[in-house]
């Protein structure tokens, strides 16, 4: 896996959509409840203060929760997109 793939900060903007920020310099936005599936993420889904307690692990790569869960760098840079579109 490429490094700078690596999520370095993370924020949440509303409800399961947060912001990241790549090793890259990359900043995108990403709607995470789609991939919040399976009983790993049905804490995260049952209580929103505990989504909300997401951090960027730094070890990792990648976004992690106090239970466990965390979602792949690759998949968190494929399914985001920028978080100001660029212009054509």
């Amino acid at each position: 896996m490429e490094r700078n793939n690596d999520v370095v900060a993370v924020r949440v903007l509303s409800r399961y959509v947060v912001e990241l920020t790549f090793e890259s310099g990359d900043v995108r936005v990403l709607d995470l409840e789609p991939l919040l599936e399976g009983p790993v993420f049905e804490p995260l889904t049952a209580d929103y203060e505990l989504f909300r307690q997401v951090w960027a692990d730094p070890q990792a790569g990648t976004i992690a929760w106090p239970n466990g869960a965390d979602i792949s760098p690759p998949t968190l840079y494929a399914r985001s997109r920028p978080a100001v579109p660029e212009h054509s």
